[in-house]
């Protein structure tokens, strides 16, 4: 029976009050459901449905009203898409069917499901695409459903069809939003690890940082980092982070393949415990006892450099997702990068202490200790020559104490900043000079200097290096080669500086010395190398000794 003017005047405007309720709901479960329950209202049907299709078509959700839970549980599964649903799901206009066991395309009804006869099916379209469908079945006091029915469900899909892609579209601005406020927090954490490891090359502060954001990030309780030994096969636990120290601490090593460190040390991979009570590889019986139910670990990689593995434990039964895991991958990677640098700075540190003293007792060889046998070769003219002439011996005296005085004066320089102070700013020509003039002073032998004062272009380091290289060669004449006479010459070339010292001493054995070589000679080298240069030095038995030496001349454009 049609209905009259009124009573579809009332229905439509019932109709409209409920699709604005509709288009209010954003969250598509309830939505799903209201629609359903609408269709039911306004049709006066007994029993509604409501399909949600897929991306691909296939039948997603199906919301039912009218049947009780218990009736719904008994069937064996929701409807998939056949009989006169399939046929709905595959077409744009409304069905009608009085009769549904009579139409062709009827699948019947699975076990439990109750008897149904009239049917009303209308596809939800927004578009040229079909979100899903509005079933209703067993029209109240009519046997089947009329033309003012199918209508008012027409116009209830196209408002549920505007109220789901609504949904829809809040759901996806949710999930946006949640996925931007992760990726934030994950580059909070990235920034923060990046600004720890690039602030500092002390190792113990890189660890605490990283763990400590790691924690922070993950939201657990606890947290620990394994180093690996330098035999490569154990991993000692360094650092603890947060609650339970005690029952970490009771197992702070293992070897590679042993427990959850050195499982993941030996494969190189994140790895990942739900059940730590029932997991046979977590070997620390203190940390279960302690109520801890999961545990990630993370390699510590440079390359292909295992540095260690870091751990983060906590109580709660949740699973870390996989988004976290492989964000702490990265995280791995590169901590593992700053533990090696932090590394490397440390030994760079030794390695400069050490040619720190190698320089510093370089300098004392060539500076201090030469001036001090100076003052001694003095002092021993000065008791030969002092019954024979008192004055001169006076005078070797009085210079071998100025000698010491400046020996004072350098060793108050090394306490102060650990430099020599002999050169000065006279320059390298004055400074042979002087040393020559110490040289008479103190031995018997005559020495003869040529060469040009015009060497401005040689750096102060340069200069030093000649200047000391000149010191150690006359002090080794001093005490070895007891020669007459010695030729000290400077000279330049386009590219070059010389500086040679020849004597007619007694000379030595080079093959032997090579094997041997004293601290004088081997300093000679180290301080030619530093410059640039080199030193040659020849000898034979008997015949004296030349030692060549040259620096790099820097052009007069250099020096512009």
């Amino acid at each position: 029976m049609l209905l009259t003017r009124e009573q579809l005047q009332d229905r439509l405007f019932a109709l409209h009050r409920a699709s604005l309720e509709l288009v209010k709901d954003t969250s598509l479960e309830t939505l799903l459901e209201r629609i359903a329950a609408t269709a039911c209202q306004q049709a006066d049907a007994r029993f509604a449905a409501l399909g949600v299709l897929a991306d691909d078509g296939t039948l997603l959700q199906f919301i039912s009203v009218g049947m009780q839970d218990a009736e719904i549980k008994k069937m064996a599964h929701p409807p998939v898409g056949l009989g006169l649903i399939g046929e709905l799901m595959n077409t744009d206009m409304p069905m009608r069917v009085p009769e549904i066991s009579a139409h062709p395309k009827s699948a019947g009804f699975p076990q439990h499901h109750p008897h149904m006869k009239s049917f009303l099916g209308v596809p939800i379209r927004a578009g040229d695409k079909q979100l899903g469908q509005i079933y209703l079945t067993e029209k109240n006091d009519a046997s089947e459903f009329n033309a003012d029915d199918e209508m008012i469900i027409q116009m209830l899909a196209g408002y549920a069809a505007t109220a789901i892609t609504n949904a829809r579209l809040y759901e996806q601005m949710k999930q946006r939003d949640l996925t931007l406020t992760r990726r934030n927090v994950d580059m909070g954490l990235l920034n923060g690890i990046a600004s720890a490891l690039t602030s500092s090359l002390e190792l113990d502060e890189i660890l605490n940082k990283t763990l400590g954001l790691v924690m922070n990030y993950m939201k657990v309780e606890a947290g620990d980092i394994f180093l690996l030994e330098d035999d490569k096969t154990t991993l000692r636990m360094v650092l603890h982070r947060g609650q339970a120290a005690e029952a970490f601490w009771t197992r702070n090593i293992f070897l590679i393949g042993e427990g959850y460190p050195g499982l993941v040390a030996k494969s190189r991979k994140s790895m990942i415990g739900g059940h730590l009570a029932s997991d046979t590889n977590f070997l620390r019986d203190a940390v279960v006892e302690a109520g801890f139910q999961q545990i990630a670990c993370i390699p510590l990689l440079a390359g292909e450099n295992l540095m260690g593995v870091m751990s983060v434990a906590t109580r709660a039964t949740d699973p870390f997702d996989e988004r976290s895991v492989q964000l702490l991958t990265a995280v791995g990677t590169w901590a593992g990068l700053a533990i090696e640098n932090a590394r490397l700075h440390a030994n760079a540190r030794r390695l400069a202490v050490l040619e720190e003293r190698d320089r510093i007792g370089m300098d004392l060889h060539d500076g201090i200790i030469q001036s001090i046998y100076g003052v001694g070769l003095g002092l021993e003219g000065a008791q030969l020559t002092l019954d024979e002439d008192p004055q001169t011996a006076k005078d070797r005296i009085v210079h071998a104490i100025d000698g010491l005085n400046q020996a004072i004066r350098d060793i108050r320089a090394y306490i102060l900043d650990l430099r020599p102070r002999q050169l000065g700013n006279e320059g390298l020509f004055i400074g042979i000079k002087r040393l020559i003039a110490e040289y008479r002073a103190n031995t018997f032998s005559e020495v003869n200097f040529t060469g040009s004062d015009d060497l401005n272009e040689l750096s102060q380091t340069q200069s030093l290096a000649l200047f000391h290289i000149c010191q150690e060669a006359l002090a080794n004449v001093a005490k070895h080669a007891k020669a007459k006479n010695v030729q000290v010459a400077v000279w330049t070339t386009v590219d070059r500086v010389l500086l040679e010292i020849t004597d007619d001493g007694k000379g030595f054995d080079i093959e032997q010395i090579k094997a041997s070589i004293g601290h004088g000679l081997a300093n000679m080298q180290t301080r030619a190398h530093a410059v640039g240069g080199e030193v040659d030095i020849s000898s034979t038995l008997r015949d004296g000794t030349t030692i060549l030496v040259w620096v790099p001349r820097a052009s007069k454009h250099e020096i512009g």
